[in-house]
């Protein structure tokens, strides 16, 4: 994956990760506390996630074949919505199932110091881990907001990450919460209700992952930052005189493929128009760099086909 970043927040996450779900599972052992079940094999779906992301990275970086001439790019997408899969069901369902549990056969904390112990450890690790993904993320986010981040982000491992490790965060809390007043109380009901209360948080980031990266499966465009760019390279005012329609995929987070039909003279030798399209395609690949695919179509631009607007049944985009 080309965005370093991305990768050391991946690796940050990770390593929390595994030493966090060792430390809880010691503790429920010692304890009994279903949050810190819950929380346990939270951390190791988490630990998986960041695998997945690793090797879809990897997996990406394969070169174009004959069966894929675009390449892999998109790996890294399937990869992204298996972690949402993973935390819905081996993180959510499974906390949802345990609090359930545990609320209809609640039974006391033992060794209370271990749970909370382990706790206060993993909102310390799990923070670092948190800090690592907003500093990495703040390089490439800009003026965004997190959720419009979230949104756009072409990239999805920082995304996931930063959903991930504010869930582990919260969920953290809400365990320490369900332990807390299930020692105050000595009703350990309350200890199945954070656990439960993970679950459904847990559910619903799982979703919200999964729809975000589903849309980059389908295919997302450039931005509209990107997508000026690119057309104001394209024209030169000699030879492209405009951009009749365009479109944008990406074929990967840092991969773009652009299509066009521009507009030229109607008297250009097919010398000078090819001359032109090269022309053209060094100019786009100099604004946008990861413009990589490009496709050109010229054509005679008519303003009485233009005023009558697109044809539905025609290609997409005009005739």
């Amino acid at each position: 994956m080309s965005a370093s970043g991305g990768t050391k927040a991946i690796v940050a996450a990770l390593s929390a990760n595994l030493a966090i779900a060792v430390a809880k599972f010691v503790a429920f052992l010692f304890s009994g506390s279903s949050s810190m079940l819950a929380e346990s094999v939270h951390s190791l779906a988490d630990s998986g996630n960041q695998g997945l992301l690793l090797v879809g990275g990897k997996k990406a970086q394969r070169e174009a074949t004959p069966q894929h001439p675009f390449g892999y790019g998109r790996e890294r997408y399937v990869y992204a919505f298996l972690v949402s899969i993973v935390l819905f069901s081996v993180g959510g369902m499974f906390a949802v199932y345990e609090g359930y549990e545990k609320i209809k056969h609640p039974h006391a904390i033992e060794a209370w110091y271990w749970p909370v112990g382990v706790l206060v450890f993993a909102i310390i690790a799990e923070g670092y881990s948190f800090r690592t993904a907003i500093k990495e993320s703040n390089v490439t986010r800009g003026s965004l907001s997190w959720k419009e981040f979230i949104r756009r982000a072409k990239a999805p491992e920082l995304p996931v990450v930063l959903l991930e490790d504010f869930g582990a965060l919260v969920g953290l809390v809400l365990a320490l919460a369900g332990v807390g007043i299930a020692l105050a109380t000595g009703d350990g009901v309350w200890d199945g209700i954070g656990t439960l209360c993970i679950g459904i948080l847990l559910i619903l980031i799982a979703i919200v992952l999964a729809a975000e990266t589903k849309s980059l499966l389908l295919g997302e465009s450039a931005g509209t930052e990107e997508v000026e760019k690119i057309k104001a390279a394209i024209v030169d005012g000699d030879t492209v005189t405009s951009v009749i329609h365009m479109r944008t995929l990406h074929l990967g987070p840092e991969e773009l493929l652009v299509a066009a039909k521009i507009a030229v003279q109607h008297d250009d030798t097919a010398q000078e128009i090819a001359t032109a399209i090269n022309a053209a395609e060094s100019r786009v690949r100099a604004a946008v760099p990861i413009a990589r695919v490009i496709y050109l179509e010229p054509d005679i631009y008519s303003a009485e086909e233009a005023a009558a607007g697109p044809d539905p049944l025609a290609t997409p985009g005009g005739r």
